[in-house]
């Protein structure tokens, strides 16, 4: 067996190192963002190499800084340029920072409306009343 084969894993073993489901490993194939190196048995056993898992590992990394499927296989494609790759990464970087901003501004404004709400639960005088069941219907409003 040459060096290059002991790298070879099969989807199983490639799910364990990324730490992945293997549905997840053939999600990320249906939808090309991830091929397999080698297919053996009339394609039906995979083999992954290593490179399969860094790809693995890039994509979970960039899922836990908030980027979506469709914009990781941008990213992807860029990490294979050469030129004028930083800049468009970067782009891309400060458009999820604001969008990431933004969504923590609006969890703030939620946090603290729900703060009232259960305020105002625990100074409550009428037993009948629920001001958070009041708030919800307030929003709908």
């Amino acid at each position: 067996m040459s060096m290059k084969e002991k790298q070879l894993y099969q989807i199983g073993t490639l799910a364990e190192k990324a730490q992945v489901n293997i549905q997840t490993i053939r999600y990320y194939e249906r939808i090309k963002i991830l091929a397999p190196k080698l297919r053996k048995d009339s394609k039906r056993v995979r083999f992954y190499d290593n490179d399969s898992l860094k790809t693995l590992l890039f994509i979970k990394n960039a899922q836990e800084l908030g980027f979506q499927l469709d914009e990781i296989k941008d990213l992807l494609k860029l990490r294979s340029e050469n030129t004028g790759r930083c800049d468009r990464v970067r782009k891309r970087a400060s458009e999820k920072l604001e969008n990431v901003q933004f969504k923590i501004k609006n969890l703030k404004a939620i946090e603290k409306n729900l703060k009232n709400l259960i305020d105002e639960c625990e100074t409550k005088k009428n037993q009948q009343e629920c001001p958070i069941l009041e708030g919800m219907e307030a929003h709908n409003e």
